[in-house]
């Protein structure tokens, strides 16, 4: 009869790194976009659809301060900044629907 051990800090390990990583300001650029939806009221998701220019906007601003207090380049803020966008609008779309 064979026997095979686990190690228990060999799985806690690998649960770990494949936790997948929230990108740097990911939370200032949805409090910015939130902030920018509030201050132009512009809303994100209107009539049941996705306000593709609005959320493109939003994202640009927030984009242009999350560089300027991240660095990094503009691809990396508008990523983390169009991810924060289309969050913030389909959270719009779940709070329209209840």
């Amino acid at each position: 009869m064979s026997r095979r051990t686990v190690s228990w800090n060999r799985i806690s390990r690998s649960l770990h790194d494949s936790r997948p990583t929230i990108p740097a300001g990911l939370l200032s650029a949805a409090a910015r976009i939130d902030f920018t939806v509030r201050a132009t009221r512009r809303p994100l998701y209107v009539a049941g659809k996705f306000d593709r220019a609005a959320i493109m906007s939003a994202a640009a601003k927030a984009a242009h301060a999350h560089q300027e207090r991240f660095g990094g380049t503009w691809a990396e803020a508008m990523s983390v900044c169009l991810t924060a966008a289309w969050r913030s609008a389909k959270l719009a779309r779940h709070m329209a629907a209840n």
